[in-house]
């Protein structure tokens, strides 16, 4: 499998230091005004990429959240799956997920095989990522789901060692993720873990409800951060977040 430009411009952003900031769609919270109110937002605060999928995805309009941001932005959609059947083609790429934190092998490689014809008949530009669940204080939706125990808060050796592995097998990036409505965010003991284990790009999501925390979570090591709860909640946060990547971008003239 050849690397993608997708790819080949996070490894570039990685290599220069450069900060990114995705914003994380959830179908089944999201409809369509919503969309465009994020999608107007995000032409004054500077959004990298939006990663879209949820752990359900029962609602059929994903597809149509898409289509409207394919038609309304060039920023890139990348599918964030919990499923085989959480496919569209209509997206830019896909974060082809394998949860090497836990030791369900349908998450691990089962799935996967399911979907392997699917994007290899697809335009899709597939970016293998290292999923690692993170406990975060309380049990999430996706811990729920996949049926796996997260990663110990307080362990960053196991974080690193998990992700270190996971770059020996050829993944290409890492996701640390505390998941959808994180009691408290991914340490910055294990982001700085995972970043001195790994020289591959560590997206870092889950619990990143202040500009502190986003901050805090980049200095450690993160290159791209990840947000959407909060959003939601509060959608003038995507303008504080923004300004905080962009704080990291200005030192380094990439802004």
């Amino acid at each position: 499998m050849r690397l993608t430009s997708l790819y080949e411009t996070l490894s570039k952003r990685r290599a220069r230091g450069q900060k990114s900031l995705a914003v994380l769609l959830d179908p089944d919270n999201l409809d369509e005004a919503g969309c465009r109110k994020l999608l107007q937002l995000s032409e004054s605060h500077a959004v990298d990429y939006f990663f879209m999928g949820g752990s359900l995805v029962m609602n059929s309009h994903q597809a149509s959240l898409i289509r409207l941001i394919k038609g309304l932005s060039t920023i890139p959609v990348l599918l964030f799956p919990s499923h085989s059947l959480h496919l569209d083609t209509q997206a830019d790429g896909i974060l082809l997920l394998s949860l090497i934190s836990g030791r369900n092998p349908d998450f691990l490689i089962g799935q996967h095989v399911v979907a392997a014809p699917l994007l290899r008949a697809s335009n899709l530009q597939i970016l293998p990522t290292g999923y690692m669940l993170v406990d975060t204080g309380r049990q999430t939706t996706a811990s729920y789901m996949s049926g796996t125990t997260p990663l110990p808060h307080d362990k960053p050796g196991i974080a690193a060692c998990t992700a270190m592995a996971g770059e020996q097998l050829g993944l290409r990036l890492m996701f640390l993720d505390g998941g959808s409505g994180a009691k408290y965010p991914v340490s910055s003991s294990m982001i700085r873990a995972v970043r001195q284990a790994v020289e591959l790009p560590i997206i870092v999501g889950g619990g990143l409800n202040t500009a502190e925390k986003a901050h805090d979570a980049l200095a450690a090591g993160a290159d791209i951060i990840v947000v959407g709860n909060q959003i939601e909640k509060a959608p003038e946060f995507l303008g504080e977040v923004s300004k905080v990547v962009h704080t990291f971008n200005t030192v380094l003239d990439i802004a």
